[in-house]
């Protein structure tokens, strides 16, 4: 008579979040390499939920020569109407990407403070478009 073997179950790891995971060393660049990362000032016009997401905003952000769409991951944080008007620091040059099925046209410079976005912003009014250095 032989012995039925249980089916052996898959172990299941705890989700690690990312804004949870430690955080390493990060990996020098040379100065030609930030060169390259185009962050400008930028104003929010307008801010929406985007329909089906918990977590982001479709943003139209004037940087001084352009207006942009820009999908951004902080609604959680921030209700749309109280970026209208808000200056932040956007990286320009991203390639465009898709998200919830819309366009976003850069990224908007937030810390993590405990998985919370903080937006960079500015104490003194700085023309749309600036550069950052």
């Amino acid at each position: 008579m032989s012995e039925e073997i249980p089916e052996a179950k898959p172990v299941e790891k705890p989700e690690v979040k990312a804004e949870e995971k430690p955080l390493e060393t990060p990996t020098r660049i040379s100065i030609d390499e930030f060169a390259r990362v185009q962050m400008l000032v930028g104003q929010v016009l307008e801010a929406e939920k985007i329909e089906g997401s918990r977590k982001l905003l479709k943003l139209r952000v004037d940087i001084g020569d352009e207006v942009r769409q820009v999908v951004a991951g902080i609604s959680e944080a921030y209700a749309p109407d109280d970026l209208i008007n808000k200056k932040v620091i956007l990286v320009a040059n991203l390639k465009p990407a898709k998200l919830m099925g819309v366009e976003s046209n850069g990224m908007i410079v937030a810390a993590s403070d405990g998985g919370r976005p903080v937006l960079a912003t500015f104490n003194e009014d700085v023309p749309n478009g600036s550069p950052l250095r």
